[in-house]
């Protein structure tokens, strides 16, 4: 009988690669890119618009837009790797204290094929999103550079918790939501108008963005205090930093849901002010039962968060074609 080819070294590469490429953030970024499409297409079609009202047939136009979504989210996803591969390689012995199932950490990839992958994702990135178009090349350019800056010596904005915040909310908050909104209009036939609707998305990621890259630090403090990494809870504590990250995000939801009750046109107000002070109220339930001298509860508690970040490129979306 014909010996079968052993798949398991082919499954164990790709669950390291898997963890490698941070699968939050891959969701993170895949829910954003594909939120934003369509809140550029609520911009040029709406309500019965979006089935009566295209230039094509309907099943036409959205395959295209499908398509389109598709081609877009390649680049952006190999941007991605790009950036939490780099910041691997540059924390390998801080992983092996904070996050020792990380495959460079445990020694499931060697640096150089973590380098080798970081260098493949970063050029797949750029080489497709040149072939869509300036505003995507910039788009993708942009947070690769920010995510090269926050860590590759000697620069290495990650130990100056000013400036590693800003690196983290500017990428999520400003480039991405602005970038690919402009890309998807474009391709929609819309001009470089940014309605308020996007900005409003975008202060609400920046606030969430800024609380996710201060918590993130609160269960990886004692390797950033053995490597003089200088965050925010290495000097001020867990507890303050986690009080002042709930604050931040509770401002986050409180504020959009106050701009939907003054009135944010374009969007379905009471779906916006429904879930969002939903989420507030359930937020804040579970931050009570939070044991912050429990590293498991503060992690959970960490990725719970990243949950309610990918929900609202789910909700707001929803908000602007439910119009």
């Amino acid at each position: 009988m014909p010996s079968s080819v052993d798949s398991r070294p082919i499954q164990r590469w790709l669950h390291a690669f898997w963890k490698f490429s941070r699968p939050h953030t891959i969701i993170g970024t895949s829910l954003s890119v594909m939120g934003l499409a369509f809140i550029a297409l609520s911009t040029q079609y709406r309500g019965s618009a979006l089935l009566t009202g295209l230039p094509a047939s309907t099943v036409d136009f959205y395959q295209q837009f499908l398509i389109w979504i598709g081609v877009a989210l390649i680049p952006s996803l190999g941007a991605n790797v790009y950036i939490v591969g780099l910041n691997q390689l540059t924390d390998i012995d801080i992983d092996r204290i904070n996050k020792p199932q990380l495959p460079l950490a445990s020694g499931e990839f060697s640096p150089q094929q973590g380098g080798g992958i970081v260098v493949c994702a970063g050029l797949l990135a750029l080489g497709l999103s040149f072939l869509q178009g300036y505003r995507l090349l910039l788009t993708v350019g942009l947070s690769m550079l920010m995510g090269t800056v926050y860590s590759l010596p000697p620069i290495r904005l990650k130990q100056f918790p000013f400036w590693a915040a800003l690196c983290i909310f500017g990428v999520r908050g400003v480039v991405v939501n602005v970038g690919f909104f402009l890309h998807f209009r474009h391709l929609l036939g819309g001009d470089g108008a940014i309605p308020l609707k996007v900005w409003v998305l975008t202060g609400f990621v920046i606030l969430f963005a800024f609380a996710i890259a201060i918590f993130k630090d609160i269960p990886d403090r004692e390797g950033d205090l053995k490597f003089h990494i200088r965050t925010l809870t290495v000097r001020l504590g867990g507890p303050s930093v986690f009080r002042l990250s709930c604050w931040v995000l509770s401002m986050a939801y409180l504020g959009v849901a106050g701009i939907a009750l003054w009135g944010l046109s374009a969007t379905h107000q009471g779906w916006l002010l429904s879930t969002h002070l939903g989420i507030v109220f359930l937020f804040w339930y579970r931050s009570q039962r939070v044991n912050l001298n429990n590293h498991q509860q503060v992690t959970q508690f960490y990725q719970w968060i990243w949950k309610l970040f990918f929900l609202e490129y789910v909700i707001f979306p929803i908000a602007c074609l439910w119009q």
